[in-house]
């Protein structure tokens, strides 16, 4: 479970957050959804079969979240509604999807594709990536309400080299069986 830690603590060294106005959001409310999704399931506190991997081990374990804001926190970080980013990327909408794409490379959060049918989310895909002089990390977040999400997460560190982390949490754990 540290490597949760790990993963969740990873971008204390972000940006600072810009205080939010309570203006009209520019893009779909990635956070309010999150902090929806997350209240709902502390309330029904399903079951979750959970594995952990980090390069090439992994751990698996049917478990119970104790805490949902922190389990999905880098989607809920992946947030795009900060008024200075307010014409940062390019929607594409149609019926059954959301399509936002990141019109500057500096941006961390590059990619967001939001899956509806019948106005309802079905699906919520997200590509990050952070890089510097010294480090590089790309993220992939998938979530499937009531079905799973999954985090890949890829770090290339100069002087140490490569890791990846990988959490995969099935809701219905007769899938994983």
């Amino acid at each position: 479970m540290g490597l949760l830690l790990l993963l969740s603590g990873s971008y204390a060294c972000n940006k600072p957050e810009i205080k939010e106005t309570g203006a009209r959001l520019s893009y779909f409310d990635l956070k309010g959804y999150f902090n929806s999704e997350a209240a709902r399931l502390t309330r029904q506190n399903p079951q979750v079969y959970k594995t952990v991997a980090h390069n090439d081990e992994a751990e698996s374990h049917k478990i119970r979240i104790s805490s949902w804001p922190k389990e999905l926190e880098l989607f809920t970080e992946s947030d795009i509604n900060k008024p200075a980013w307010k014409l940062s990327y390019t929607v594409q909408a149609n019926e059954d999807s959301l399509v936002y794409k990141a019109k500057y490379p500096d941006l961390k959060t590059r990619k967001i594709v939001i899956s509806k049918k019948a106005g309802k989310v079905t699906a919520i895909a997200i590509i990050n990536n952070a890089h510097n002089i010294l480090y590089n990390t790309t993220e992939k977040l998938v979530y499937n309400p009531d079905l799973y999400y999954s985090i890949e997460k890829m770090q290339r560190v100069k002087i140490m080299g490569a890791n990846s982390y990988r959490i995969k949490g099935i809701f219905n754990d007769d899938q994983a069986l």
